[in-house]
């Protein structure tokens, strides 16, 4: 019994450890997606981050954020006719992370890197400021998540949108905020 107690205690550490790394996660019920069937990614676990801006309405409140979601997946299958919302994970100024495509699955986000990327979002405009506290700490904590459950590479490099095809995309403040967060690539 006292090798059972010590392997549960080992196996509940490591959980909270792992855990303590994650932001607040809302998952697809929680938001209320629709269905959908995508591609699983065929580069595991991912060797890039991508970092966009939904360039639409911000959200701070989690009512706010789970209908920014729904409008974000309705444009995406409905007027761009994907299978799902583009990216991997959208992270509200709440602070919580919601659950697009998820980890393990082909996003439709940055063409080129698709296949080999976790795209990650914030909900809002951020050509002339950048997302607040709880937005980026909870980005940066869904990162480092994805490392500790082995969904992103621990070698893994950042980029904005806007460096794998033309666009503005992540916006200007911000992507010149995330050229300082650990393991950006200036040059994919």
């Amino acid at each position: 019994m006292n090798k059972f107690a010590a392997i549960l205690a080992i196996t509940l550490a490591s959980l909270a450890a792992v855990s303590a790394q994650c932001p607040r996660i809302i998952t697809r019920a929680g938001w209320g997606a629709r269905a959908a069937n995508t591609a699983q990614l065929p580069i595991r676990p991912a060797p890039w981050v991508v970092m966009h801006h939904t360039a639409g309405a911000h959200c701070t409140t989690d009512a706010a954020c789970a209908q920014q979601m729904r409008n974000i997946q309705g444009w995406h299958m409905d007027g761009n006719g994907w299978a799902d919302i583009g990216y991997n994970w959208c992270v509200g100024e709440n602070g919580a992370a919601y659950e697009g495509r998820g980890w393990g699955r082909q996003g439709a986000h940055a063409p080129g890197f698709n296949d080999r990327s976790v795209g990650l979002c914030v909900m809002g405009t951020f050509t002339n400021a950048i997302p607040n506290l709880a937005a980026r700490n909870a980005a940066q904590q869904l990162i480092s998540c994805g490392v500790s459950l082995g969904h992103i590479s621990g070698s893994y490099w950042l980029i904005g949108h806007r460096q794998a095809s033309a666009t503005a995309c992540p916006g200007n403040a911000f992507f010149e905020h995330i050229r300082t967060w650990p393991r950006f690539n200036p040059n994919p």
